[in-house]
């Protein structure tokens, strides 16, 4: 079974989802036969690179929110990470363009290492005082290479716009078509959607669902054909 998730690192609730998510993960009985893909979403897409600004500034110009709401809002996510076992930091940090990262992220499912990566630039967003935005693209080649990615190789991907940009581009679209207007959002073998960072026992009921209805394995030929059993191999007739 595959679980897709459409999330974006500048995105608390992503964070703090993806931990319950894995929660009921672990305890799903079949949780080895279960493939989990991270897809790209991004929150600010027309946000310029080097446009990065206090997140408590962003909340109040973007959403209206008054200094002390968006600062009460910073202080629940961080009792709700702290919950799930997860670090929070609920000031000083900052927001920017997170394209680059999502094209990273494209890269390290091609080297195997994408949960590794996008699991250290959560933390490195949500939980350490150094930015992920402002210290340039030597902070995402240093968090790469802790993932377990190539130094050079990820250098000559941030140098290059067109590098997994399309990929990008393309799981946005599909957010879309699949109705996600915000994340995380979680799909269940193209089944099941969870929308928000629900609480474990509601991806414990989807994983469940989504098992119990994959479609039985359905034989087109035996024929009759030469075959190996616990018992040994046929032996031709002919």
């Amino acid at each position: 079974m595959r679980v897709e998730i459409w999330s974006d690192i500048a995105c608390p609730w992503c964070y703090v989802g993806k931990a319950r998510f894995e929660k009921a993960l672990e305890a799903f009985a079949h949780r080895d036969e279960v493939e989990v893909v991270h897809r790209s979403f991004e929150l600010d897409p027309g946000r310029a690179k080097g446009d990065i600004q206090p997140v408590i500034t962003m909340l109040t110009r973007k959403y209206g929110m008054s200094e002390a709401q968006a600062r009460a809002g910073e202080e629940n996510l961080g009792v709700q990470a702290a919950a799930e076992g997860l670090a929070y930091r609920t000031s000083g940090r900052d927001h920017g363009n997170t394209f680059d990262m999502h094209r990273l992220l494209h890269f390290a499912k091609e080297q195997g290492r994408q949960d590794e990566l996008i699991q250290i630039l959560y933390r490195a967003n949500f939980a350490e005082e150094r930015s992920v935005f402002s210290e340039g693209d030597e902070r995402l080649v240093e968090l790469a290479v802790e993932a377990g990615l190539d130094a050079d190789a990820t250098r000559k991907v941030l140098a290059d716009p067109a590098a997994y940009a399309d990929e990008v581009r393309a799981d946005e679209r599909e957010a879309a078509e699949l109705g996600a207007g915000g994340v995380p959002f979680f799909v269940f073998d193209r089944t099941y959607g969870v929308s928000g960072a629900q609480p474990a026992e509601v991806f414990t009921q989807a994983l469940t669902q989504a098992w119990g209805e994959r479609p039985p394995l359905q034989l087109v030929e035996d024929g009759g054909a030469e075959a190996c059993g616990p018992d040994g191999c046929a032996v031709p007739q002919h």
